[in-house]
């Protein structure tokens, strides 16, 4: 098969498939040889739109991770001056949304706190209301006690 270019492409009784490509050549490369070289049309309008736009896609996912690895400060030495100005102007607009959040956040925080500190005064005071009122009943459970057992008050 001296420098010849194969593809072989099986489909099994069940339907599945298997191919082999020479290393020096790829499937669409050999089916569109196949069609320049055949006549036969493998693809109609409706496939060959979809490759564009797949192509298309393709490009702009790989200007989308370029313009990514940029704005994580990668890959910046291959900018000029005039391309670096919207990177920044970018990243200042990322950093005072950033700064905007945090002070929401510090806002509600503080919200919260001053919000708990009135419940745990509530609360205080509850307790100590509580606290009264238990020792004013054992007061009365004392003196009614003692009034009933006068031994017991003089051996106390």
């Amino acid at each position: 098969l001296c420098d010849a270019q194969v593809l072989l492409v099986i489909f099994s009784s069940l339907g599945k498939l298997s191919e082999y490509c020479s290393p020096s050549t790829t499937l669409s490369k050999m089916l569109e040889r196949y069609q320049q070289n055949s006549g036969k049309k493998l693809w109609d309008a409706t496939h060959e739109n979809l490759s564009a736009e797949i192509d298309r896609i393709k490009k702009e996912n790989d200007n989308m991770q370029i313009e990514l690895r940029h704005l994580k400060g990668e890959d910046l030495n291959s900018l000029n001056p005039k391309e670096l100005i919207p990177i920044e102007e970018g990243l200042q607009n990322g950093l005072t949304s950033v700064r905007e959040k945090q002070m929401d956040f510090l806002k509600m925080l503080r919200k919260n706190e001053t919000m708990l500190e009135e419940e745990n005064g509530r609360l205080k005071y509850l307790l100590q209301h509580q606290q009264l009122a238990i020792e004013g009943s054992v007061r009365e459970l004392e003196i009614s006690y003692h009034q009933k057992d006068p031994e017991y008050a003089d051996q106390m």
